[in-house]
């Protein structure tokens, strides 16, 4: 017999509550400081996570709100409300206008590198000038997906090109701490054990500032010359789709006059 209740299989493996649970503790959120924020009382909150109520989904949507939960994290709640998922997950090809703004950054950048990246650092698209950053790097490591992140920092990848890799390194692990914090995404765990598993090339350094007062460059040997680099990083507002919401476009910028010139004439 058909199911006619509308109500979903809870496939997550934990309780809703719990749920709701882990994501305030990780965001050092009391009861209280997020029922108020949720606009709930402290007691239904603590029902909830004691699993003596089931939220609605209009009070999954306020609590995720709340405690800034990943739509993909969001999906997962609802389905252990024993709801359907909230929101659609395509691939970036089916992303119509968002697509194709993903590519109007990356090409505009131009001469200077660009790539756009989901949530685990996995390569979606990049423009020309990324070149830069690929050559001499190992086949196995630019096989689909590529990990920009496992590419940089492999002994076989980047790392060797970088002048300052011990600096870079623990800036970059420090990004994949604050990433899996931020958004609970699975893989970020072992990716980060990876990462640090990797020894720092014999020309990189221990770790030392770079001499920059800014921003810490990633700093690599060119052909002719050491090219300085630092990044800015673009997301969409307001995303309604899993894959859009993990999508993140990184462009990196000349850090000195020298670099931008080396650019220009690339």
């Amino acid at each position: 017999m058909a199911d006619t209740t509308g109500v979903v299989p809870n496939v997550t493996g934990a309780p809703v509550g719990e749920m709701v649970r882990r994501w305030r503790k990780r965001r050092h959120r009391s009861q209280l400081d997020v029922s108020i924020g949720a606009d709930l009382s402290a007691r239904h909150l603590s029902f909830i996570e004691s699993g003596r109520a089931n939220p609605s989904r209009a009070v999954i949507e306020r609590l995720c709100d709340e405690l800034d939960v990943p739509l993909r994290e969001r999906n997962a709640f609802h389905l252990a409300a024993g709801l359907a998922p909230a929101y659609p997950e395509r691939p970036l090809a089916d992303l119509g206008v968002a697509r194709s703004a993903v590519e109007v950054v990356l090409a505009g950048h131009e001469p200077n590198p660009a790539l756009a990246v989901n949530v685990r650092w996995e390569l979606l698209a990049a423009n020309a000038a990324m070149q830069v950053f690929l050559d001499g790097i190992a086949e196995e490591l630019l096989e689909p997906p590529v990990n920009v992140l496992r590419a940089t920092l492999h002994p076989a990848g980047l790392a060797p090109r970088i002048q300052n890799l011990g600096e870079w390194r623990a800036h970059t692990l420090r990004r994949v701490r604050r990433q899996w914090e931020r958004t609970a995404a699975d893989g970020l765990p072992e990716l980060l054990a990876e990462l640090e598993s990797y020894p720092v090339h014999a020309t990189g350094d221990a770790g030392g500032a770079s001499g920059h007062d800014l921003v810490v460059p990633m700093q690599l040997a060119g052909e002719h010359q050491v090219l300085s680099f630092h990044y800015a990083i673009t997301v969409f507002g307001a995303a309604r789709d899993v894959t859009l919401d993990e999508i993140a476009i990184e462009t990196f910028f000349p850090a000195d006059a020298a670099t931008a010139a080396a650019i220009r004439v690339a």
